[in-house]
C-alpha cells in the first residue's frame, strides 16, 4: 500500500508540474545562494563576452579554463546565430573576475565564498559588465556556475538574456564537505564517464568525489609497488592506470573538486588475493584479509605510498564496514595467531583497523572509516578518525558527542541505488538532526550521497545519480532555515525540476524528478521548463 501511494503521488506531481509555467516568485539558481536580491530588468549578454581578471590569483589557469567552459555552455546556441542577429549594444559585454589569493591548494575547508554582481551599465560605463569577487579560485568557480545559471537562452530572439536583474549575490557553502561516492569495483566505469560525473558535480557545487575504487568484486587500479594486484580486475581492459588516476584528480581540481580514495579493509577485499593469494587466510577464507601476516600490512602500506603520490586530498577512506570475522577462527594459522596474541576475532578486527589507521596517518592522511568501527570500539579509535555514517540515523550525534568528526550518508535517504527513495526524502534529510550544540554541529563536516554500482553500470549511472543528488547538494550548500521553510512541493520541486532540465541541456542524462519506478522518461507533455 505504501509503495502504491508513493507511486500515485509521483504521477500526480509530475502531471501537476510537467506543463506548468515557471513561478516568477521562485529563484531558479541551484543550489540556492546564501544571500541574494534581484530586480525586474532583463539584460542582454554579448556572445563575445570577454574576461577581465584581477587580484593576486586572477591570472590562474583554473579561472581561465573555467571561463572557457562556461562560455561554451552559456552560448551553446546563440554563437551560431550571432552573425545573423547581431546587436550593436549589449547590456553585459564583460565578466570581471577578481581573485584575492594566489593560493590554489585544494583541501577540505577551502574558501568557496564569492560575490556576484550583475547590473545594467550606467551612463559612465561604455561596456556593461558582470563582476565576481572571491578569496580563492574555487570560490570564483562557484560564482561562475551561478552566473551561468542566470544566463538563459531565449529561443525566440536567439539571444542570451539575464532576467530579474540587477542581481546581488553573496554566497558561501553551509558545509565544507559535499560529496558523491562513486563505486568502480562492482561495475567498471570508463575514465570518460567518471569525468562526465565530475563535470556534473560542479554544476551542483559538490566538492568531493569519494572514489570507491576497489572492493571484493574487482581490483581495477594499478599499484606499482605490487603490480599483481590489478590481476583482480574483471578483465585487462577494465583497469585504471596510474596515469588515469592522475588525470581524474587533475580534471577534478580544475573544477574545485577533491578526490578522496578508498581502500576498504579488512573486509570487502577478496579481489586482492587474485594477484597475491597469501593475502587470503585460506582458499576457503578469502576475506577479511589475513590479520596474522606482516605481508598484509606491507601491501597496505605499499598501496598507500603509491596512492599518496596521486591523491593530495588530506582525507583517505579506509572502509572497515561489514567485517565478518568467522573464518579467522576456522583458519588454523590465524586461530593460532589469535591465541598467541590473546585476542578475540573482535579484538583482531580492532587491531587491523587501528594498524591501517596508523599507516594512513604516517603518510600524512586523516583516516575516514565507516561507522561500524565507531559502533564497535569507539573508545579505542584514533581521535583523528572521521566517522562516516551510513547504517541509520543518530550516528553523527553520537560521534560528535565523543569528539569525533562525522560525515552523513544515512542509507535510508542518501544511497542513490535505493530507487524507492523519492527526491523529497533526499531533500529533507538533515545532517545536523538531533545535534543542537553549536560546537558539536561544527564537527559534522557535511555529507555525501552514495552511488553504489551493484545494479548500475555506464548505461544508467547518470540517471541514477541525477537529479536526486542535487537535492542533497542544496541541503549541503544552502541555509537550512531558507530551504526548510514552506511547502517544498511548491518551492523546491519546481526549482529541482528546472535544474534537472538544465542538466539535460548540458548533456547530463538526468532522470525525471518524480519518476524512479521506470528507467524511461514518462509519457505526456514535455518534461522540461524553458525560462
Amino acid at each position: 500500500m505504501k509503495s502504491y501511494l508513493l507511486l500515485l503521488f509521483t504521477i500526480c506531481t509530475f502531471l501537476l508540474y510537467s506543463s506548468a509555467e515557471l513561478d516568477d516568485n521562485l529563484t531558479y539558481v541551484w543550489p540556492l545562494p546564501a544571500k541574494f536580491s534581484s530586480g525586474n530588468n532583463t539584460l542582454s549578454v554579448d556572445p563575445e563576452l570577454s574576461l577581465v581578471l584581477g587580484g593576486k590569483g586572477g591570472d590562474s589557469s583554473i579561472i581561465k579554463d573555467g571561463f572557457g567552459r562556461y562560455k561554451k555552455i552559456i552560448f551553446k546556441h546563440s554563437s551560431k546565430s550571432y552573425s545573423v542577429n547581431k546587436r550593436l549594444v549589449f547590456d553585459i559585454g564583460v565578466l570581471k573576475i577578481v581573485v584575492l589569493s594566489d593560493n590554489e591548494e585544494l583541501q577540505l575547508g577551502v574558501d568557496e565564498s564569492y560575490l556576484l554582481l550583475v547590473e545594467k551599465r550606467n551612463g559612465q560605463s561604455i561596456i556593461g559588465e558582470a563582476y565576481i569577487e572571491a578569496n580563492t579560485v574555487y570560490g570564483a568557480l562557484r560564482g561562475l556556475e551561478t552566473f551561468s545559471q542566470l544566463c538563459a537562452f531565449d529561443y525566440e530572439t536567439k539571444a542570451v538574456q539575464i532576467y530579474r536583474a540587477p542581481w546581488y549575490i553573496l554566497d558561501k557553502p553551509r558545509f565544507a564537505y559535499r560529496g558523491l561516492l562513486l563505486d568502480t569495483s562492482r561495475h567498471y566505469l570508463p575514465v570518460g564517464v567518471i569525468k562526465q560525473i565530475i563535470e556534473s558535480m560542479s554544476y551542483a557545487k559538490l566538492n568531493v568525489l569519494h572514489w570507491h575504487i576497489i572492493d571484493e568484486e574487482s581490483f581495477p587500479l594499478e599499484v606499482p609497488s605490487y603490480p599483481n594486484l590489478w590481476k583482480g580486475s574483471y578483465t585487462k581492459w577494465e583497469r585504471y592506470t596510474v596515469e588515469d588516476a592522475y588525470e581524474i584528480v587533475d580534471f577534478a581540481k580544475m573544477r574545485g573538486i577533491n578526490v578522496m580514495a578508498e581502500i576498504d579493509v579488512p573486509g570487502h577485499a577478496e579481489s586482492w588475493g587474485t594477484g597475491y593469494p597469501d593475502l587470503w587466510p585460506s582458499p576457503s577464507c578469502r576475506e577479511p584479509l589475513d590479520v596474522s601476516k606482516k605481508f598484509t600490512f606491507d601491501v597496505i602500506s605499499g598501496i598507500m605510498t603509491d596512492l599518496r603520490k596521486i591523491f593530495p586530498f588530506g582525507l583517505f577512506h579506509l572502509g572497515g564496514d561489514e567485517v565478518n570475522t568467522d573464518c579467522w577462527n576456522s583458519t588454523s594459522h590465524v586461530k593460532q595467531w589469535l591465541l598467541d596474541h590473546n585476542m578475540t576475532t573482535k579484538e583482531a578486527y580492532q587491531y587491523f583497523v587501528l594498524r591501517a589507521q596508523e599507516i594512513a596517518i604516517s603518510k600524512g592522511w586523516t583516516p575516514v572509516n565507516w561507522e561500524e568501527t565507531f559502533n564497535t570500539f569507539a573508545s579505542n579509535l584514533n581521535p583523528k578518525t572521521i566517522v562516516h555514517n551510513w547504517l541509520g540515523g543518530g550516528v553523527c550525534a553520537k560521534a560528535v558527542a565523543k569528539g569525533f568528526r562525522c560525515i552523513f550518508s544515512n542509507q535510508g535517504f542518501w544511497y542513490l541505488d535505493h530507487l524507492d527513495v523519492p527526491w523529497y526524502e533526499v531533500y529533507k534529510a538533515e545532517p545536523l538532526e538531533g545535534i543542537n550544540d553549536t560546537s558539536m554541529q561544527e564537527l559534522v563536516l557535511g555529507g555525501e550521497v552514495c552511488m553504489w554500482s551493484e545494479t548500475a553500470d555506464t548505461s544508467v549511472v547518470q540517471q541514477t545519480i541525477w537529479p536526486r543528488a542535487a537535492a542533497a547538494a542544496e541541503r549541503l550548500w544552502s541555509n537550512r532555515e531558507t530551504i526548510s521553510s514552506g511547502n517544498i512541493t511548491l518551492t523546491a520541486l519546481p526549482r529541482l525540476h528546472y535544474f534537472r532540465c538544465l542538466l539535460n541541456r548540458r548533456g547530463v542524462q538526468a532522470a525525471p524528478v518524480t519518476n524512479y519506478y521506470a528507467r524511461q522518461p514518462p509519457s505526456g507533455p514535455g518534461s522540461c521548463y524553458e525560462q
